[in-house]
């Protein structure tokens, strides 16, 4: 019974580890190319024709770069590159303070007859009131100081275009410096005519852009409470 527990009580921590067990005592893996990018599923990538070969004795070869070609991204498959300038500020100050004072006075008066025992004579006059108060306070202040600068390039390619003519691009990068592994994802819906002449464009310029920057590895995981304190921070009422 106790090896049943204490076999019990090991999953359950295991599950809770942050790190996979087979990445215990080294660095995190990078994903596979194009892990996000879903090529097998999508049609677009799929009965691409193969590239045209040069044709024998031929000085023009096709599989060459048009020089009156139009670099920028135009079609499933294409690479371009994203610019990422983030520098936002924000400070607010917040204060709040609320009170009220609430009194009242409830009476019922009459003449009743009342026993020798109760101090009033046959007839006498009794008085019933009841009085009330109430005080409420509260008084709340928060302050927000927030100041991020993101300075970053990736290269993004087009995995599908809408009916419109816009596209729809998803790019990744994953550095690995020591044990950390640092990820950039980029995603969104951009129009080709926001897409400049050096085939680049920037983030501001991206429809339902999703972008996070974050990584996972030995300090990432220190810098995070575990997970136990996680959960009794979400269910303890003090």
């Amino acid at each position: 019974m106790n090896k049943a527990i204490l076999a019990a009580a090991t999953l359950v921590l295991l599950a809770g580890c942050a790190t996979k067990p087979e990445e215990i005592g080294r660095a995190p893996d990078l994903s596979p190319v194009a892990a996000n990018l879903g090529m097998q599923n999508n049609p677009q990538f799929n009965g691409y024709p193969a590239r045209p070969s040069k044709a024998s004795y031929s000085l023009w070869d096709q599989r060459s770069t048009n020089f009156f070609k139009d670099p920028r991204a135009a079609t499933p498959g294409d690479v371009l590159t994203v610019i990422i300038s983030i520098n936002d500020r924000a400070n607010l100050d917040n204060k709040t303070d609320r009170e009220r004072v609430s009194k009242g006075i409830y009476g019922a008066g009459g003449s009743f007859a009342t026993s020798s025992s109760t101090g009033a004579g046959a007839g006498g006059d009794m008085d019933a009131s009841v009085n009330t108060h109430s005080d409420s306070k509260s008084k709340g202040k928060g302050t927000i100081e927030r100041s991020e600068d993101i300075r970053l390039q990736v290269a993004a390619i087009v995995t599908d275009t809408l009916p419109n003519g816009n596209m729809i691009i998803r790019g990744s990068q994953e550095v690995r410096v020591n044990n950390e592994l640092r990820v950039l994802n980029v995603a969104g819906v951009v129009r080709p005519r926001d897409i400049s002449g050096n085939n680049t464009i920037s983030y501001d310029k991206i429809a339902e852009a999703r972008i996070s920057y974050g990584g996972r590895g030995r300090l990432s995981e220190i810098q995070q409470p575990p997970y136990g304190q996680q959960i009794l921070d979400q269910v303890s009422p003090f």
